[in-house]
């Protein structure tokens, strides 16, 4: 007896303890994170492990609190929210609905709150939209995740300001991958401004920016980016205001943004753009070089390799605002295939063992003319037999050769051109130029670009040029275009697809695939750019830097994408004062080469050259500021490489030596 009592006890202990063990199984595969929510009057708080969220309910602002630091976020203002009713645009506010409803919300993987907007009334008019903020905190991270969603009944939604800004007084830097990447003090003397503010252009090379306050600093994440950017301001002296701005797509919300807010007890700016790497890692939208190089032989031939720019036929157009009127001989000039053939073999005489080729104004009328119709070849430089023979020629030298090409402008003395193909912007008008030396223009709409890559570059390799790459000009660094034209409608997203579905075709079909600058959507395909350096005032042409400049692009990217540096003082994207070649080793990137250089410049070349095939493949880890005035710096490479650089002094180090 005793020992059917002790045996059913046992049992009993061991269902006990099987009900326990399932009952936490169950918590664990529903991934319920150890999240709080409650309210207390007007303010509800979001408790995690970590940290702490408070937010008003009447004004939306929010505290976020890790032990004693401190994060406050702005409130909402007149103008945050943008509703077209009646086919007027009308600025709004947030909190200012009539009706708002609070309650707690979570899905398993991330707990919080859920925010009811309803009731817009616009001079005693119904706006007929409703919004839906989620403001939640995910495990493990403790990431703050902000969603905002749309019901669009009969109004929509043309932009919103939301996640708001940081108050100024909660930091110290702000980060911003404005081009290569820039930290701004918050009192900094000069005004500063982004060139753009969408994602994908030279305001965001990324679609994220942070803060720095002491040891500490906080990020934003836009996870829906293509219908997103940033509203930003910095006078002079300062404040600097950045924050989230959700733009519609082709004239509505249409589809849930999200935001993604991270913050480190102890962390600077590379922190942030590690954040990002490893954010890009696990979507998967990283692709390394490696990667690269095993879907694209000829990629590997890019290590080490000097990045030489030449061109054959200039040609502008008197419409172009570069139109000499004065010199008219400057308007058309031109090099044959053939002359420049025998200038690279001299290059290789002279030691140039490798090099890719960029090659301009190789078309019928030359450089930026005729897009997209550039066939046949140049035939005042020697038509098909001349391409085909340089092109044979750089394959002989061992140099990969590449052509400029370019599918956004349309010219309207284009064989192609028709005015049904071409962009309706949202104000129901197309665009009409005449800027660039072909005169004028207007804009290819992104879903007719493919068929005009296929056509010309199949036209190509049936006449047996030996062509190894292609750049397509303009796609990665302008932002992504909307169309409105009923006959092909294409969003923002979209036009990123197609934009990407023309470098697949050069990669698959061709070999290098490159375009202007590293814009963060076109990494995955390109395997080289233009250049990536930093913003300058008032432009990238020349002048002095905006803010700070840092590598948040190479610490995020460098062994995913090969950049040039040209090597001169205050060249292109470099800072007055500065050497781009210091930068350029700083970031060990490939240097352009003269297709006639002084030996000085092939001596600097080949320093940098082999600086490049030691680290292409090689993650950058770091980046350290070595005085008070920024101006030496030191970055650090995963195989343990450091590389110092004075930009005073025009003097560097490279540990361990080349």
């Amino acid at each position: 007896m005793i020992r059917k009592t002790y045996l059913f006890l046992l049992i009993c202990l061991i269902l006990s303890q099987d009900c326990v063990s399932s009952e936490k199984l169950s918590q664990l595969e529903w991934g319920n994170p150890n999240v709080t929510v409650k309210q207390d009057s007007t303010q509800w708080t979001i408790d995690g492990e970590r940290l702490t969220v408070v937010i008003d309910s009447n004004s939306l602002a929010m505290q976020v609190k890790d032990k004693d630091i401190t994060w406050n976020i702005e409130g909402s203002r007149q103008g945050d929210l943008t509703i077209e009713h009646d086919g007027r645009n009308i600025p709004l506010c947030l909190k200012d609905a009539k009706e708002i409803k609070i309650e707690p919300y979570k899905t398993g993987f991330m707990s919080g709150i859920k925010i009811r907007l309803n009731g817009y009334v616009h001079q005693d008019t119904p706006m007929g939209v409703k919004l839906q903020l989620n403001i939640c905190l995910q495990t493990p991270n403790e990431d703050l995740v902000c969603e905002l969603v749309a019901t669009e009944d009969t109004a929509a939604v043309k932009q919103c300001l939301w996640p708001t800004p940081f108050e100024q007084a909660t930091f110290d830097f702000t980060i911003v991958p404005f081009m290569q990447g820039m930290l701004l003090p918050k009192q900094w003397p000069q005004r500063v401004w982004l060139y753009d503010t969408i994602s994908y252009g030279r305001g965001l090379y990324m679609p994220w920016w942070g803060h720095q306050k002491g040891d500490s600093a906080a990020m934003v994440i836009l996870e829906t980016p293509a219908d997103g950017g940033c509203h930003f301001s910095h006078s002079a002296g300062g404040p600097t205001r950045i924050g989230t701005h959700w733009v519609h797509s082709l004239g509505k919300l249409s589809y849930p943004r999200r935001a993604r807010l991270c913050f480190f007890r102890k962390g600077n700016y590379v922190t942030l753009a590690k954040r990002y790497r490893r954010y890009v890692i696990e979507n998967g939208s990283f692709v390394s070089l490696n990667e690269k190089i095993a879907r694209n032989p000829f990629v590997k031939r890019l290590i080490g390799s000097p990045v030489i720019h030449t061109s054959i036929l200039v040609h502008i157009q008197p419409e172009s605002s570069y139109y000499n009127k004065n010199e008219p001989e400057k308007n058309h000039y031109y090099t044959r295939f053939d002359k420049r053939a025998e200038q690279l073999s001299a290059l290789k005489k002279r030691g140039v063992k490798q090099a890719y080729i960029h090659l301009d104004g190789w078309g019928f009328r030359g450089y930026d003319n005729l897009h997209p119709d550039i066939l046949p070849p140049c035939p005042e430089a020697g038509g098909w037999e001349g391409l085909r023979d340089l092109a044979q020629t750089c394959d002989d030298l061992g140099y990969i050769f590449a052509l400029h090409d370019q599918y956004r402008d349309y010219y309207l003395d284009a064989k192609s051109y028709n005015e049904r193909h071409t962009i309706i912007q949202e104000n129901g008008r197309r665009y009409y130029g005449s800027t660039w030396y072909g005169g004028k223009q207007s804009i290819l709409c992104s879903s007719l670009a493919l068929g005009h890559v296929t056509k010309n570059y199949r036209s190509i390799l049936i006449n047996d040029v030996k062509v190894r790459g292609a750049y397509l000009d303009v796609f990665a660094v302008v932002p992504p275009d909307e169309c409105y034209n009923p006959e092909h409608p294409v969003t923002r997203t979209q036009c990123l697809q197609y934009r990407g579905d023309c470098f697949d075709f050069i990669r698959t079909q061709v070999g290098v695939v490159s375009s202007e600058e590293p814009a963060d959507w076109a990494i995955p395909h390109l395997d080289l750019v233009h250049h990536g350096p930093f913003a300058l005032n008032p432009n990238p042409g020349r002048g002095p830097a905006m803010g700070i400049p840092i590598p948040l692009l190479s610490l995020v990217y460098h062994d995913s994408i090969f950049i040039p540096w040209s090597l001169g003082k205050g060249a292109w994207g470099v800072p007055e004062n500065d050497s781009g070649c210091l930068h350029g080793l700083a970031h060990a990137g490939l240097p352009y080469l003269s297709i006639q250089p002084s030996e000085t410049e092939l001596e600097r070349v080949r320093t940098m050259c082999n600086l490049n095939k030691r680290l292409a493949l090689v993650e950058m880890t770091d980046h350290k500021f070595l005085d008070d005035n920024y101006r030496r710096q030191q970055t650090t490479f995963a195989d343990g490489t450091a590389v110092s650089i004075d930009l005073d002094n025009d003097t560097y180090t490279i540990s361990p030596e080349l």
